[in-house]
């Protein structure tokens, strides 16, 4: 039978390219997996973290092998992001791709195993990069690419005659469950054998999650295919997320050789442009969030509880649905999605930057082909993601025929689930990516990087009325959200926690609105590294989290969903981390699901509203400490506010100022330009319809486009730098339409009348 044996203890390691060593280095760290070695300076704010090929070294024994012809596998469930690995000096395997599992049958390359104490031990060596390869996704991104093995490593010792494990890291064996008439499902089941002759059957077992078997069915392991039927099926959904257990039982006479089992659920779905997405015949709009699998100082190196305690944050939130941004996810989690009912986006790392390389498109390909076999049979996961801000460097006739290309192979792979893009902000309406996958969705910030807030609704009207065949859907927007900054007048781009929770006070009611969208993920859940980012006064991170990256905090924006999105009754007062107010009165909001509310103050009953989700209190709190109390039925929460004369300085970013500031004084500088005069573009000379890469062969036309951006966007951008790679293919007249109304009236004007004073290089 299949022995599984988890490796992740007792390794060495080295911070250092030292090639393949020949005994066991007793002398490198040692340390237990999930392990990365940028699990600081991936987030830390230094401006950038390690990014190099180091090695890990482990000794195991071979396992013992009852039966003739045995096979022995080393499984890596993800390696960030290339690996080559060795057994007693000789390569196994080569792999590209820092997000799935692969495996290596070194049954040729271990010592014999004869059962003694002195039988000698293998060494096991994982050369692992994350260095830049320009033909391994993702090329540039928002997101910290953390190296080293960060999901852990296996040993699969299987007799001769086994389900087979060398296809993309599969489990060779698929469950394809259909509802159909009269309260039944079948369950087309396929496994895929290896050397088995004539005498190997496979034995089929369907269980209820009571552990009765309610169906089963045998095949010869040359013609494994059948469909099993269960009468008065059970189906998946959000509530309730049934689950069948199926497995695939290899015999050979009266003897088991190999058995794999995989958990199941029931369910149909379906999107419509007008109704939206379709659960098991119900109307069910999607409602979640994005998630990166990344921790404070731990990196991307999560256990398994980790991973469950995530998927049970975002429950506890309401949400229904999770788009696993970028990238293929830990099994753990996408096992959690299954258990606690979430319809999951999975998706490849296919992002921001377009190689033309083929090498580069291959490597999409492989990494498709293994995030769908490899988690074909997860019942959580309906859609499949084939690129992400792909627009971000511009298109071309190639990047639409490998979008077609991408989205056959996931019809050819799995007809049963759903394809789906997510489109860069500016990508137009009658863009030719429109209409490749089965249903599409865009990422939209305004009312922070861009427009306002209240641009959103009109938009996806827009959209929809210009597009009705298509099922949209909004695959990301939010803002910036950290803890120290606070005000009474919160505005875009403080970076104030205020400002974070309005926005998502606005997004909740627009999309509570709109059920015919069929999905919507707030970016991000969590806050997460991405050490090129310079923002909002913290480095390192992306900051836009409902929670910290250390889970220890939700922010007031998170209680504005689950106000909206959990059944629970609750009730939340905002504003305890902006507890030191000055004024005579100062505003005091509540989000609650509960149709009226109760404000004291200091234990006298100062008010009662009544109002849909969102309760805004005005009060004039007393000199010194105050306690303020929300009540709605049983429900009750409170914090304490201090009444002071000013406020503290620390709630105030200094940027906010300067930014203003700037602004003014990049117009003083404009002088008595007509700025209402149309745009000239001389010949030879730098203009805003040049690529901020074209521009920066001009320091000096560099040195006032960095200013231009700092200003509008409030984002560093400098060769080599930050989010360089991401920016650089962008023309200026792109970068100042995506800042929207960020750029004063008459910017985009003064910014090419000053670029077109310097000749091109």
């Amino acid at each position: 039978m299949r022995n599984v044996i988890n490796l992740n203890q007792d390794w060495r390691f080295i911070k250092e390219d030292t090639g393949l060593p020949e005994r066991f280095p007793d002398n490198w760290q040692r340390v237990d997996l999930p392990h990365s070695w940028n699990a600081v300076d991936g987030h830390d704010g230094n401006g950038s973290y390690d990014r190099g090929k180091y090695w890990y070294a482990k000794r195991f024994k071979t396992p013992m092998q009852p039966l003739k012809g045995g096979r022995v596998y080393v499984e890596i469930l993800a390696a960030g992001q290339q690996a080559a690995v060795y057994v007693n000096g000789k390569e196994a395997v080569y792999h590209e791709g820092g997000y799935s599992a692969f495996r290596a049958d070194i049954t040729d390359l271990c010592k014999e195993n004869k059962g003694n104490k002195e039988d000698e031990e293998n060494l096991l060596v994982v050369a692992c990069s994350n260095e830049y390869k320009d033909s391994v996704y993702p090329q540039s991104a928002d997101f910290t690419f953390y190296g080293g093995l960060y999901r852990g490593v296996n040993l699969i010792s299987v007799p001769g005659a086994h389900f087979d494990l060398d296809y993309y890291g599969g489990p060779g064996f698929n469950v394809t469950p259909r509802i159909c008439e009269c309260g039944a499902a079948a369950f087309e089941l396929e496994a895929w054998v290896k050397n088995a002759d004539e005498n190997f059957t496979v034995m089929y077992s369907i269980k209820d999650a009571e552990g009765l078997e309610v169906a089963g069915a045998v095949r010869p392991a040359d013609d494994t295919k059948v469909t099993v039927y269960v009468p008065d099926v059970v189906k998946w959904d959000m509530e309730h997320p049934y689950l069948y257990t199926v497995t695939a039982l290899l015999q050979r006479r009266n003897e088991a050789y190999d058995e794999v089992t995989v958990r199941s659920g029931v369910r149909s779905f379906s999107c419509d442009p007008d109704k939206g997405f379709i659960l098991n015949g119900v109307e069910t709009p999607l409602r979640g969030v994005s998630r990166h699998q990344d921790r404070l100082y731990v990196g991307n190196a999560l256990t398994r509880q980790e991973h469950y305690e995530d998927a049970k944050i975002i429950k506890e939130l309401g949400a229904n649905t999770i788009r696993l941004a970028h990238y293929q996810h830990s099994r753990d989690f996408y096992d959690a999605c299954d258990e606690l009912g979430f319809a999951v986006w999975a998706e490849i790392p296919f992002i921001s930057v377009f190689n033309p390389d083929p090498a580069a498109h291959e490597n999409c390909i492989s990494q498709m082909k293994e995030l769908i076999i490899q988690n074909y049979n997860h019942p959580s996961i309906m859609f499949w993601g084939i690129s992400n801000e792909i627009l971000i460097g511009g298109i071309s006739g190639k990047l639409v025929e490998n979008h077609v290309e991408l989205n056959a192979l996931c019809k050819k792979l799995d007809p049963t689930r759903l394809t789906t893009i997510a489109h860069v902000s500016m990508t137009p309406f009658d863009s030719p990516l429109h209409g490749i996958t089965d249903i599409e969705s865009y990422n939209h910030y305004f009312g922070w990087y861009g427009g306002r807030m209240e641009d959103n609704g009109p938009w996806l009207d827009k959209f929809h009325s210009a597009h009705p065949e298509i099922c949209l859907g909004l695959s990301e927007y939010g803002c910036e959200g950290i803890l120290t900054y606070h005000g009474p007048k919160p505005a875009c781009k403080d970076y104030s926690e205020e400002y974070q929770a309005l926005y998502h006070e606005h997004m909740a009611k627009v999309l509570d609105e709109r059920p015919w969208i069929w999905s919507s993920h707030v970016w991000n859940m969590f806050d997460f590294g991405c050490a090129a980012r310079d923002e909002g006064g913290v480095s390192g991170r992306n900051n836009k989290g409902l929670v910290t990256m250390d889970r220890k905090t939700k922010k007031d924006s998170y209680y504005i969903y689950k106000a909206y999105w959990n059944k629970e009754p609750m009730v939340h007062l905002c504003g305890r981390r902006y507890a030191r107010r000055a004024g005579e009165t100062t505003q005091i909001r509540v989000y609650s699901n509960q149709p009226v509310v109760k404000l004291y103050l200091n234990g006298k009953e100062a008010a009662e509203k009544a109002a849909d989700k969102v309760f805004v209190f005005t009060v004039a709190l007393e000199d010194g400490f105050n306690t303020i109390t929300a009540g709605a039925g049983n429900l009750k929460d409170t914090i304490v506010l201090e009444k002071v004369a000013k406020e503290p300085s620390i709630y105030v970013l200094p940027e906010v100022n300067e930014r203003a500031e700037g602004v003014a004084n990049w117009f003083k500088l404009a002088g008595n330009m007509d700025l209402k005069a149309p745009m000239e573009f001389p010949e030879g000379k730098y203009s805003v319809k040049d690529s901020i890469e074209e521009i920066a062969k001009c320091p000096e036309a560099l040195k006032v486009v960095s200013e231009a951006i700092k200003l509008t966007m409030n984002m560093k951008v400098a060769p080599g730098e930050g989010m360089w790679d991401m920016m650089k293919s962008m023309t200026m007249e792109s970068a100042i339409s995506m800042a929207g109304s960020l750029a004063p009236e008459g910017f985009l004007e003064s910014l090419n009348a000053k670029l077109i004073q310097f000749d091109k290089k």
